[in-house]
């Protein structure tokens, strides 16, 4: 049997993966958890054989949480499962170590099939979306641009950002001013908007 835990935000959503990959001979259903927090507890915990990660998720993403998850649990084959088909995503999830990228509106059976493919050592991703993800190219962002794009999302000040992020102002600024110019938009509420659109936050 391939032991499985799901990792969803919505309820209904959630319990309908578990009952349709649960008739499955092979799949058994082990942990259902509803935000990110409470992922690596529950694979400690499970030892799940697969994890089908959500991105949106209450407290930490699914993206945030997956390398902490394979340091915990290396063995684990995880694919994120997405509404949000964004080539950023898809790329920062392979690099953080992810078995499998898909999109949540594809048949049960091939998601089940995806999950047989992982466990069995296999990385499998959405064809169309692994084609945007090589024609988008990779995020031009630095790691820090990044944060601070991401602290900007919601109209912070350059004092509350800087006080989030643990730096001066005018390394906020510089950062801004750099990320603002990497996106070619015309200021950091437009950067950030179209930086989380394609997926780099």
């Amino acid at each position: 049997m391939i032991r499985i835990m799901i990792a969803e935000d919505q309820g209904m959503m959630r319990d309908a993966l578990a009952l349709l990959l649960g008739l499955e001979d092979d799949l058994e259903i082990v942990a259902r958890v509803p935000s990110g927090d409470a992922i690596v507890p529950a694979a400690l915990e499970h030892r799940p054989d697969a994890a089908l990660l959500d991105i949106e998720l209450p407290g930490r993403s699914g993206l945030d949480v997956l390398p902490e998850l394979l340091a915990a649990l290396p063995e684990c084959a995880v694919l994120i499962l997405t509404t949000f088909a964004r080539p950023g995503y898809l790329r920062r999830a392979m690099e953080a170590g992810a078995a499998g990228f898909l999109v949540k509106d594809g048949p049960v059976e091939e998601l089940a099939a995806a999950v047989r493919r992982a466990v069995a050592g296999e990385r499998v991703v959405d064809p169309a979306l692994a084609a945007a993800a090589l024609h988008a190219g990779p995020s031009p962002l630095t790691p820090r641009e990044r944060d601070v794009l991401a602290a900007a999302l919601d109209g912070s000040t350059i004092a509350d950002m800087a006080a989030r992020l643990h730096l001066s102002e005018s390394t906020v600024r510089n950062h801004l001013s750099s990320a603002i110019g990497k996106t070619h938009t015309r200021n950091r509420i437009e950067a950030a908007r179209l930086a989380r659109h394609k997926g780099w936050l």
